[in-house]
């Protein structure tokens, strides 16, 4: 039995949200945490792709903070049914723009990573819970400027009904099996 609250991902039902990674922000975060956020979003976004669930990204006033990270802003481009939009709201969900597309994807369940933790990947999870979604954290795609606050963040949203779970557990969980065109590609793309 499936404890309350865990929802597999299902491919007709999930969306991936990337939260915020900004070139102006990143010199600010812990190198490594950099590094790893970039690696698991950049699966993130390939897996989405492969399996057809639509992408929705945001930037956090762009005119101070710079637009997404190239690396980021690559493998978006690479991407089909990509939504980007920009925001002065802390939280995506809260954003005029994401309030106009969501309706329209048709997803209840969010698959979030970006930075900060604490701040705006919390808050856009708190808003997305609020409205009944279910939002899945890949702890591995999250990043602070202190790591203490990155694992407050991931204490806040657990606390709040999002599911902590990684890259590669959301990926798998998407999947479902092996042996499949889709799980070799993917694959590749996580070694």
């Amino acid at each position: 039995m499936i404890a309350p609250g865990i929802t597999p991902l299902g491919r007709s039902r999930a969306a991936l949200l990337v939260v915020d990674i900004q070139d102006r922000l990143l010199p600010a975060m812990p190198a490594d945490a950099v590094a790893q956020m970039m690696r698991n979003t950049e699966i993130l976004i390939a897996a989405a792709d492969q399996l057809g669930l639509p992408i929705v990204a945001s930037q956090q006033y762009p005119k101070g903070l710079g637009p997404t990270a190239a690396r980021i802003a690559e493998a978006l481009e690479r991407a089909r049914l990509v939504h980007r939009f920009d925001k002065l709201e802390f939280s995506a969900a809260a954003a005029p723009a994401f309030a106009a597309l969501a309706p329209g994807l048709s997803r209840d369940q969010w698959i979030v990573c970006g930075m900060e933790t604490h701040v705006c990947v919390y808050q856009t999870v708190r808003d997305l819970v609020a409205r009944g979604w279910t939002a899945h954290v890949c702890a591995d795609a999250v990043a602070s400027r202190a790591p203490a606050n990155r694992e407050i963040g991931l204490g806040l949203m657990a606390r709040a009904g999002a599911i902590i779970t990684s890259t590669e557990a959301s990926v798998f969980d998407l999947l479902g099996r092996a042996g499949s065109d889709e799980f070799r590609a993917l694959s590749k793309v996580i070694k």
